[in-house]
């Protein structure tokens, strides 16, 4: 979330500040894989993520929602979606405390709705997909 935070508040998602944000953090070489897949998926992904984002705010743009929940959002929202090794309920979670942690007082509350609509959504979709099968 700090990469992702930083990249977006420097409007700079370089290679070479992915990797010295990586190198500050001083991470595992487990932990090093899964910090690239999460920023490179979501800035690829990132249009997606905000459109669903958005959709399930409530009238909230994007671009108003604070730098910290608007990353927190984006990662979760990028696990949701494309990482399937990671169990729905894990990523909400956790995205719910660092919210908590880093946020406003709100920011716990309001990224719980809003993941859990893009999970409602997903699973429904999902399961008109299985339908068609």
């Amino acid at each position: 979330m700090q990469a992702l935070f930083c990249m977006d508040m420097l409007k700079n998602e370089s290679d070479e500040l992915m990797e010295g944000l990586s190198g500050m953090l001083k991470l595992a070489p487990d932990t090093q894989r899964f910090y690239m897949t999460l920023i490179k998926g979501v800035i690829e992904n990132r249009s997606r993520l905000d459109q669903l984002i958005e959709k399930f705010s409530s009238n909230w743009k994007i671009s108003r929602m604070g730098g910290v929940d608007r990353n927190i959002l984006r990662i979760a929202a990028y696990e949701l979606l494309y990482c399937q090794d990671i169990p729905p309920k894990v990523s909400i979670n956790e995205a719910v405390d660092i919210g908590k942690l880093y946020g406003t007082e709100e920011s716990g509350s309001f990224i719980n709705g809003i993941l859990d609509g893009i999970y409602q959504h997903q699973v429904s979709k999902n399961k008109k997909n299985n339908k068609s099968d």
